[in-house]
């Protein structure tokens, strides 16, 4: 592509995206390794980049065989695009600096399970949060734990509420508290026509489970490793409709299976050795000067979750 007799003229929101999608493939390395953050197929970050090299009339990177390389444009556009997104990061959080009050609006994401769950102390961290910042708009919404990594990336998202099977260099993670997950099955279930004895590692995992539909922590993966995986659920709630069909076993945090344990609908397997562990944390973006809003949400997250706290 040649620059002779081409003028950019104005950028505007759709290029700015376009210049968020190629840092996030350049930041990955590559194509396919960005489709996990962007949450977007492989095509469709091909078609943005194509459209953004037309826009800006250059080749910004070489694609094929031999992998994924920054043409000269490219890296030079790339570094422009660093300055260029955090620039306009800076201009929002000053702006809304320069306001005595904290105004605009906190963006949190949540999984599923969590906001909930007492031990989260979410409604807390609203009340509080909300008393000291009422003019604040507050947007809350549940999604999947790449989609709020994504989001959290992709400043969509201030704030997210998540298990985490994983660390993202781009993320700042404030822990909040532990799940144990355990194996259970439903009381219509024909394994527990089985004596105890007969319940071994070998029996269990022949019967037909449900995968979490995320990819798990080491300790998760050798829990699942030699299951018959024939189903797959990420929302704690589908998963639990699964197993109350009677026609499939899974892990769910043991809180969260506790009222149906409880009720008798649920119970156990694979007795005190069959679990794994799952952290819940608070996730930033790490890049990034958080705003007052979001500032002071996670002080609130902070002093809530602190080991001192009632």
């Amino acid at each position: 592509m040649s620059l002779k007799n081409y003028s950019l003229g104005q950028v505007g929101d759709f290029e700015i995206k376009q210049l968020r999608i190629f840092k996030s493939v350049v930041d990955n390395g590559g194509f396919s390794a960005a489709e996990t953050e962007l949450n977007i197929s492989r095509s469709t970050i091909s078609i943005h980049i194509s459209n953004l090299e037309s826009r800006l009339n250059l080749r910004l990177c070489r694609r094929g065989r031999g992998g994924f390389a920054l043409t000269p444009e490219g890296t030079a556009i790339y570094e422009m695009t660093s300055r260029l997104l955090d620039s306009l990061e800076e201009f929002r959080n000053q702006v809304n600096e320069m306001s005595q009050n904290p105004a605009g609006e906190l963006r949190i994401a949540v999984s599923d399970g969590t906001s909930l769950d007492p031990r989260s102390r979410f409604p807390e961290m609203i009340a509080r949060f909300c008393s000291r910042a009422p003019e604040i708009l507050l947007q809350t919404e549940v999604a999947t734990l790449a989609d709020i990594e994504r989001m959290v990336l992709n400043d969509e998202a201030d704030v997210g509420l998540m298990p985490y099977h994983r660390q993202l260099d781009g993320l700042n993670y404030i822990h909040l508290y532990s799940d144990v997950c355990r194996l259970y099955c439903s009381r219509n279930n024909p394994l527990l026509a089985l004596e105890e004895s007969e319940l071994t590692d070998e029996v269990i995992n022949c019967f037909t489970a449900v995968e979490p539909g995320v990819k798990p922590n080491e300790e998760a993966t050798q829990q699942l490793s030699g299951m018959s995986l024939k189903g797959r659920a990420y929302f704690y709630e589908t998963r639990l409709a699964m197993i109350l069909s009677g026609k499939f076993i899974a892990f769910l945090p043991e809180a969260y299976a506790e009222p149906w344990v409880g009720s008798g609908q649920l119970k156990s397997l694979g007795g005190p050795e069959r679990y794994y562990r799952l952290g819940i944390a608070a996730v930033t973006k790490k890049s990034c000067q958080p705003n007052k809003a979001t500032s002071l949400f996670l002080d609130i997250i902070e002093d809530v979750h602190s080991p001192h706290s009632g």
